[in-house]
């Protein structure tokens, strides 16, 4: 059954699961991953959680395999095709949640994780991964409302889910907290938090479409836009780099965007990185030493499964007295002073 990310991820505050898992001999351990339609190269969350399954055969000694789904009806049939042959499954994406179930469902001792997607109730077999990523947007809303010039902020997304909105969740609240603690009016284009409605490409592959949406919010008078959208933003990069950083700067999402996209990495402001590789780096860990766990792993500012990328390049542009702000209502949400989502 689907349950809002609100839902899981307040649950899972409460309290985790603590069914075991199927303990695995650490020799001979292979980590398995299928994709989204992103690719394995994506510059979003495939590729980060790729990171996690490389980083885990450079550490432990694992083998790693990974296939990729050309279209959502590849999801069934790439996750079946690895049962029996991989000690861990680790599917990546919402859109993967049907599929995933249903495999863990009918091979009760294959275990399984899946990225930005959990259960209710959970599944003795699966650990989900799901990430507090409003905690990170809203530091990012923040430090854009304290740097607009124009005084509007875009934002779209890629499917209406809720990954990718609670980015734009947390990105309207940072902007909002910014306009109540300095009293100016800075707008947020492209999300409506309240009736839950905006700007959505419904697809996670189109460059073009990323530089249209872009391009659009841009015309409405935007000049920092945050493209929800994995490949999606690389399009809105583009339009960036061709207008110039004063015109418009980009927000990244899930990954460190000045280091995937190198060769527009100047435009990025900052992004709001999903740490997905530590999160499947501890599922692997765990499914290796047989603590294995169904249930679900929470990224967050506390335990750094979410977090602001450095603004290198934009360094100098930010203000230090807004950089000490931004210190202090990271330190505030993680103690709780601040209260981010509903």
């Amino acid at each position: 059954m689907k349950r809002s990310l609100k839902t899981w991820l307040a649950a899972t505050l409460l309290a985790t699961s603590t069914l075991t898992g199927f303990g695995a001999a650490a020799a001979d351990f292979t980590a398995c991953e299928v994709t989204d339609t992103g690719g394995i190269d994506d510059n979003s969350f495939n590729q980060t959680a790729w990171k996690g399954v490389q980083d885990a055969q450079a550490k432990l000694g694992i083998k790693g395999r990974y296939l990729e789904s050309q279209a959502e009806t590849d999801y069934t049939a790439n996750i079946n095709s690895l049962l029996g042959q991989c000690d861990l499954i680790i599917t990546v994406g919402f859109l993967l949640g049907d599929a995933t179930k249903a495999a863990a469902e009918a091979n009760p001792n294959q275990k399984f994780s899946i990225v930005d997607y959990a259960y209710d109730p959970v599944l003795p077999n699966v650990a989900g991964q799901v990430y507090a990523t409003d905690q990170a947007a809203f530091l990012a809303g923040y430090l854009a409302a304290g740097m607009t010039k124009s005084g509007s902020l875009g934002v779209f997304g890629g499917i209406n889910i809720p990954p990718v909105t609670i980015f734009m969740d947390g990105f309207h609240q940072g902007a909002e907290y910014y306009n109540k603690q300095k009293g100016t009016k800075v707008k947020v284009l492209g999300w409506d938090p309240a009736k839950r409605e905006g700007l959505f490409t419904n697809n996670f592959d189109s460059l073009d479409d990323g530089r249209a949406f872009a391009q659009n919010l841009y015309d409405e008078g935007a000049d920092i836009v945050l493209p929800v959208a994995g490949p999606v933003g690389l399009g809105s990069a583009a339009l960036a780099n061709e207008l110039g950083v004063d015109k418009l700067k980009i927000i990244g999402v899930d990954a460190d965007l000045y280091l995937t996209d190198p060769e527009r990495k100047h435009v990025y402001l900052t992004s709001i990185m999903k740490r997905m590789d530590a999160t499947v780096m501890e599922v692997i860990d765990s499914a290796m030493k047989g603590t294995f766990k169904g249930g679900v792993v929470v990224g967050s500012l506390s335990n750094g499964g979410v977090d602001l990328a450095p603004l290198h390049d934009m360094e100098t542009m930010v203000p230090d007295e807004l950089k000490k702000e931004l210190a202090t209502i990271r330190q505030q949400i993680i103690d709780g002073t601040i209260k981010v989502g509903n």
